[in-house]
This record gives structure tokens, sequence and C-alpha cells, in this order.
């Protein structure tokens, strides 16, 4: 029986989110995988937008239950970290004791990011920690997302895969993606 792996990703945004999950589904395939994905089953019909929400949210949960594995896309996504969506669908994953990997498409790192929000200004304060003009604390632990995140996978045995995409391809480009994938099947099946 094959593993059933959850491909946690902003992708369900996308103008082309059908195409770019159906490729990702078949990569998954063809590396020996059952692909889970948000948008793969039909949702509910619901009375409200909350209700919808709820019906979106629980379907995703069902999946995540069945699954073996998570791959989750932590490209930035709206700012300088990843989805939310991706970010809890990575922490249910991880509370649950699956098998975790994740893959971005930006090769700076987090710090790099946060410095670059800041542009630039971004000194030791008073207490020797770095700080943004806001006074906010700018954490530095050479990770591609979080703390929490990136040691999350990499804690539990997973593997982070950094690959650095085009800035017109960051949620299109599946080199990062494929290179993820093959771990997790090298892993796991």
């Amino acid at each position: 029986m094959s593993k059933k792996i959850y491909l946690a990703g902003p992708e369900v945004f996308l103008p082309n989110a059908r195409e770019m999950l159906a490729r990702k589904a078949e990569l998954a395939r063809a590396a020996g995988f059952e692909p889970l994905s948000p948008g793969d089953l039909e949702i509910p019909v619901a009375d409200t937008k909350k209700g919808l929400g709820y019906a979106i949210s629980a379907v995703d949960e069902r999946m995540m239950l069945e699954a073996d594995a998570i791959i989750a896309n932590l490209t930035p996504f709206r700012g300088i970290a990843a989805d939310t969506g991706t970010t809890f669908e990575l922490g249910f994953m991880c509370a649950l004791g699956k098998a975790v990997f994740a893959y971005t498409n930006v090769a700076a790192n987090h710090y790099r990011r946060v410095v670059a929000h800041y542009h630039g200004e971004v000194s030791k304060g008073d207490d020797g920690h770095l700080r943004g003009p806001d006074g906010l604390s700018v954490e530095d632990f050479d990770m591609i997302d979080n703390l929490m995140l990136h040691g999350g996978v990499e804690r539990r045995g997973g593997t982070v895969i950094v690959g650095h995409a085009a800035p017109d391809a960051l949620y299109t480009d599946l080199t990062a993606f494929k290179t993820c994938l093959a771990v997790a099947a090298d892993r796991l099946l």
C-alpha cells in the first residue's frame, strides 16, 4: 500500500491553482506516493462564508489525519514568512507525529528577509538583542523561516530544501519541491 502525502502550500491561491496542484500530485504519484491536497475533495455546501471556511478546514484536517506525511511549501507568501494556513498544517502534522518535509523557493533566510523588511535598520538594543526600528527583536537562527517551522521539521528527522526560484516563478517553480519529494520518497518508501 502506498504512503499518503499531504501537499501543503499557497498554490491554492494561484490563478492556475488546479494546474499547479495537478502537477504536484502527478509528481507525487510518480515518486510512489498517494497525494492528498487541499482542493482535491468536494467541499460541502454551506449557508454562510464562515460555514464554508469551517467546511474547508474540516476537509483539510481529515486529509491530514489520513496522511502519513506532509510536504509543506514554506516559500514566503504575502509578506516575509510562509503562508499561515500552511504553517498551521505543518504544525498539525508535527503534533500528530507524522513525517514532515518542507521546501522554499526563496534562498534568503528569515533573518535576511526581516532585515530587508526593515530596510536594513536593525541594530543591537540595550539588552544585546537585535531589534528593528519598532523595538521588536529580530531572530537570527540561520533558518529559512521562524525557528518553530524549520526546527520543527528538522528536529523530527525531516528535511528543509532551500531553492532559489526567479521572482516571477516563486509559486510555480517545482525544482525544490521535486528535491524534497525525492528525499521524502527515499526515507518513507
